[in-house]
């Protein structure tokens, strides 16, 4: 294609809770959420300010069983409710635009490294609330465009979601578009039982201590910039931490990013906290 060069122009790692949109209704939640929150409205003003024009959500709830997939649709409108969570995210109303030439060209540069992935142009393909979360947030007025790739990945491998990662960045660069890249999912992700969750106020508490130190260590990493010995780690973090959708978002920013000659530093924006049995934070990655 012709004319400017695209550019991932900055990247971030992301919590979509769904307490956060209880935070914002008045009852026993009530700003709770507070600071994860500013934290994607931040992540917002800094994309902007990058003059970004399009967001690419690496979205740990859009569950695939067969290749990656693209939601590529002109527009997203809609009104979300959660199938895992209806008594927490109930009516939430989108209306986004998409940027369905990047969308195919992910699938095209994908599809050329041997990564099967499709992209759809299906108005009732609806977006999943990793994306929707954080868009909320970050993308209030729907005037960036938005793309949804599946990153809930049941039978892929580790290295097929980091070639993913980067024929994103190879299909930004031939777009023309500057892009938010943004990985939305936990750190660690073991969810409290059921039948602990009351007696360890579970909504504001991890499930488990091993998850919670492997967690700090992660954020330790990131912010010195060790990211080859994370990377190292990854595999492994990812399953016995329990990582959403093991953590293929994961695998596919750093792809994008360079994988382990990216040399930037993890930024945490706002704090880590614990939500129903998991970690939780907001980090940008600086391009």
């Amino acid at each position: 294609m012709g004319g400017t060069m695209g550019k991932i122009v900055l990247t971030a790692k992301v919590t979509h809770v769904p307490t956060m949109l209880l935070s914002e209704r008045p009852g026993r939640l009530f700003g709770t959420r507070a600071q994860a929150i500013e934290g994607h409205k931040e992540i917002g003003r800094r994309a902007r300010a990058l003059g970004a024009d399009t967001i690419v959500v690496l979205d740990t709830h859009w569950m695939v069983n067969a290749g990656y997939h693209v939601n590529s649709n002109a527009r997203y409108t809609g009104v979300y409710t959660s199938h895992e969570f209806p008594q927490f995210i109930q009516g939430l109303e989108y209306d986004l635009p998409g940027n369905p030439a990047l969308g195919d060209l992910i699938a095209e540069k994908a599809m050329a490294r041997g990564v099967y992935t499709l992209s759809h142009h299906v108005e009732t393909l609806d977006l999943e609330y990793g994306t929707l979360v954080p868009m909320h947030y970050m993308n209030p007025k729907g005037d960036l465009k938005v793309v949804s790739v599946s990153a809930y990945c049941t039978v892929h491998s580790f290295d097929s979601s980091r070639q993913l990662g980067e024929a994103i960045r190879e299909a930004v660069e031939a777009s023309g578009s500057k892009v938010l890249l943004v990985a939305s999912g936990s750190l660690s992700h073991k969810i409290w039982e059921n039948e602990l969750y009351e007696a360890n106020n579970g909504t504001f508490t991890i499930s488990r201590e091993f998850n919670r130190q492997c967690d700090l260590r992660v954020l330790e990493l990131w912010q010195k910039g060790e990211i080859a010995t994370f990377l190292k780690m990854l595999p492994d973090y990812a399953v016995y931490c329990s990582g959403e959708g093991t953590m293929h978002d994961t695998f596919m920013l750093f792809g994008a990013l360079g994988w382990d000659s990216y040399t930037g530093k993890g930024e945490l924006i706002g704090e880590y906290f614990p939500s129903s049995g998991t970690g939780q934070a907001n980090v940008i990655f600086p391009v």
